[in-house]
This record gives C-alpha cells, structure tokens and sequence, in this order.
C-alpha cells in the first residue's frame, strides 16, 4: 500500500508566493512596505467579500447565475419549511409527567419514531405517489422528493443506494439499486435494521423522469449460505460503470455478513447495462475494511475506487486496473479522521467534487462537500452544501444520506443530487430525494492555503419540494 505523505504542505507551497523582493542596489524596496501593501490587499479582499454577502441576496445571485445555464436560475430560489412538532397524544398520566424527557422532542426524534404524527410529512403516502403514466401537462418532469416514485408499470422503484450509468451507445440511462422489496428485521437484538439481499434492480430511461423496470440483473443465492450473495448477507450501494476497452458493463458492491465484519467490495460483469451480471468475488481492497463505497470514471477512461475505512473513520481512494476488475496497489488516505461514509463524487472543470455523510447509521446526519484539484487529494471541506428547507433540514441533508450525482449533458456547472431517506422501520419504503446541485460562486468557507482563498466553486444544493428539468433535456 502507498500512502502519500507530505501532501498538504506541498500544496500549501505550491499556491504561496514567493518572498523574494527583486530590487535595484539603488531602490528603496522595504519589506515591511511589501507586508503592509499585502496586509492592504487582503483586507481590501476581505471588505469586497462582506460587502457581496450583505448586499442582498441580488448580488450573490447574479454573481451564482454568471456560471450557470439561464435555464436553471429558478432552481436557486428556495423554498423554507416551518413544521411544527405537534403536542403528545392525549394528557400525560402523573407517572408520566415526572419522568419528562430531559429534552425536548425534535424532528429529528419525529422522523425516526414509525408512529409519529408527522409520519405523513417524510414519507407522503401512496396517494400522493409520482406516477409518469397518469402525469399530464404541468405535472410533466416535476420531481417531487420523498414522495412515493413508481415506474412505468405502476410499481414503487426499488433502487436504493444507487447510482446512474449513462450508456452512449443506446444513449439511455440506466438506474441501479438494492432491491430492498422484503420485510424489515434485525438479525439480533443489537443489529441494525435489515432485509435479506433479493438483487440488484434496474431501471432504464430517456429522460431520467420515466423510469422501466428492467428487472433484476444480479440475484441473491437462496440456498449456499457460504456464497457472498447468500439472502442472509448485505449488498449495498451498487454501481456499474462501462469500459470502453473491454466492452463489459462492471458493476462493484459492499459486500457484508449481517454483523458486518466482513466489510469487503464485490465484482460483477455482464455484456448488457441489463444483465444478467456474473458475480466473481468479493475482496477487501488494498487489504482494507470497505463499507460505504462508490466508483468514478474520470475524463481519461480511469476508474477509481472510494470507500470508507478504518471502522469509518477515514476515505480510502486509488485506481483500478484497466479492465475495472481489480484495485491496483496505489492508495491515498483522504479525510483522515473525520468519520464520513456515503461517498458520492463528480467532476466540473477539471476539479473533483464530492459529497459525503457523517456515520450515525440509518439516522441522518449533515453533508460535507469537498474539493480537490487531483483525484488523489489532498481533499479540503468546504463545508455543508445544503440551502433552503430550515435549519434542521439543512443540517440532515434533508432527512437523506447522499449516494450519487448525475451531470446533466449540455448543461455545465448543473447536477442532480441523488440521496435516499432511509425508513429504518421499513427499508423497502425508503424514498429517494432528487434535487438541483449546482456549481458556481464563491466557495462557502476559507481553506487552510492560499491565504484562505480557495481556487474552486462552492457546491449548492436547493431544497424544493417539486422541481422540473429544463424542457430542452427532457424533450
């Protein structure tokens, strides 16, 4: 294993400038005056950036919308949310009363409690359900996030912790999930909310709006319990990549045992997007426990894997080989230390841009969105990408946990979020949350070079609870 060291301090050379003051025998070049003309400059930076956040929301906007498609300007007029957590049910009991809870209850309480009264606001019932066959005119493309999403034949979409693969030859999408269509249990009294592995789903569209159920493209096996694939285990977070030079669709995996000890990846290949997908193995990469994990394709036909590791507490990021079966030996260590899980990355010109979560299981957390200018890192936080909703909306990614972001073609700087609201009382009727990410403007916080000014766009993410692509992609 490589483990890069050092990385940080030579980045932080590489965007300081030199000290050298370069001057005739005769001048008076002072230092101190070279100091205090810097000192100037910074502060004159410094006003110019407070005077562009308290000028009103106008100037940030036209500055954001100076990098974006006009087609997406209304995306970033966000919407707030004030829920209000409703009293308990019925008078309190004396005994009851003197064992109040020593906090007061949060929608963050509400949202994990299966009998709460506001079960309705996360998880809309099947009343309110997106349905492409019956949605007509202005219902058309609208993205509704949390509510129910069914395909093309009526049926709830059952692609959790997915991810999308665009296929240029077919030039369809392809949406790859776990088939969670089974009943919630936990495999012991201290484990964690489960079901038993049925497959991975697919689902292909044109205009990521009308989803068909392509069915499952790689199964659980039912009866050898020493198969990686065994109903008993864990697949999660599947997502399938081309290569160009094989021609086979790859698609890698976190492979567990129910107690998830096992913490490995799994690979599987096929000569379709729509399977059937041979399974080969499951190993730990670079000899690492894997968890949470996804795969990146860059520009250059090199793919990569990120996975959680080290009980979570640390990223793991290298290469694959060239046929996208195998991690090569190198490795770097990325947010060491700082337990995130949910890796979701994309690129825009030529930076790296990812999303990730906290590690508090089915329970949701804040999103961090960091930024690196080589794949390999170093990687900077730049803090919580989220706008709109309310604070604790802000602060739990929306009630979901990031899984993959979609760049729209023709449309630079402009993505799709893709996150899963986890229902750990019944997992099969978790709800995916599909919003506008965009990226333009000023980064949200200083870094620790550069004299605090980082060299890259901040990453937004708006909150709205119906939202449309422009006309032009969907047709």
């Amino acid at each position: 294993m490589e483990i890069e060291r050092g990385v940080k301090m030579r980045m932080r050379n590489k965007y300081r400038k030199p000290t050298t003051f370069h001057c005739n025998a005769g001048s008076r070049c002072s230092l101190s005056v070279a100091v205090w003309s810097l000192v100037g400059f910074l502060l004159f930076l410094h006003l110019y950036t407070l005077v562009g956040q308290n000028g009103g929301k106008g100037g940030e906007l036209q500055l954001r919308r100076s990098h974006l498609h006009p087609l997406f300007w209304e995306l970033e007029e966000v919407e707030e949310e004030n829920i209000q957590i409703p009293p308990p049910r019925g008078k309190r009991s004396p005994r009851a009363a003197k064992r109040r809870p020593k906090r007061p209850t949060t929608l963050i309480d509400e949202f994990l409690d299966e009998n709460s009264q506001l079960r309705h606001v996360f998880f809309p019932g099947m009343q309110t359900a997106l349905d492409p066959r019956k949605a007509s005119g202005n219902e058309s493309f609208y993205y509704h996030p949390a509510r129910i999403w069914l395909d093309t034949e009526g049926n709830p979409i059952q692609a959790h912790g997915g991810g999308i693969l665009f296929d240029e030859m077919s030039r369809t999408y392809y949406w790859y999930g776990e088939y969670k269509d089974g009943p919630t249990y936990h495999a012991h009294k201290k484990g964690a909310a489960r079901v038993d592995i049925i497959g991975v789903g697919c689902y292909s569209s044109k205009d990521l709006w009308r989803w068909k159920n392509e069915g499952l493209v790689l199964l659980a096996e039912e009866t050898n319990e020493t198969h990686d694939l065994h109903k008993s285990n864990v697949l999660e977070r599947p997502k399938v990549i081309y290569n160009d030079r094989t021609g086979k669709y790859v698609m890698w995996m976190h492979i567990d045992d129910a107690n998830y000890t096992k913490a490995s990846v799994g690979i599987a290949i096929s000569d379709y997007p729509t399977g059937p997908f041979t399974y080969l193995r499951s190993q730990r990469p670079h000899g690492c426990d894997s968890r949470d994990m996804t795969i990146f394709k860059d520009d250059d036909g090199t793919a990569y894997i990120i996975y959680s590791s080290e009980d979570n507490s640390e990223l793991h990021i290298g290469p694959l080989t060239e046929d996208y079966l195998d991690a090569t030996r190198f490795v770097r260590r990325i947010l060491v230390g700082q337990h995130r899980e949910a890796p979701a990355l994309f690129k825009h010109q030529g930076t790296y841009y990812m999303i990730t979560s906290g590690c508090t299981g089915w329970a949701p957390n804040e999103a961090l969105a960091h930024a690196a200018e080589s794949i390999m890192g170093p990687w900077e936080t730049m803090g919580n990408p989220c706008i709109g909703g309310n604070k604790v909306f802000r602060y739990t990614t929306f009630f979901a946990q990031s899984t993959f972001v979609i760049p729209l073609p023709g449309f630079p700087g402009s993505f799709i979020f893709m996150a899963d609201r986890w229902n750990p009382a019944d997992l099969r009727d978790s709800r995916y949350v599909w919003l506008p990410l965009i990226v333009g403007g000023p980064a949200d916080q200083p870094l620790e070079y550069n004299f605090g000014f980082p060299v890259w766009s901040r990453v937004s993410i708006y909150w709205h609870r119906k939202w449309k692509l422009p006309s032009t992609l969907v047709g």
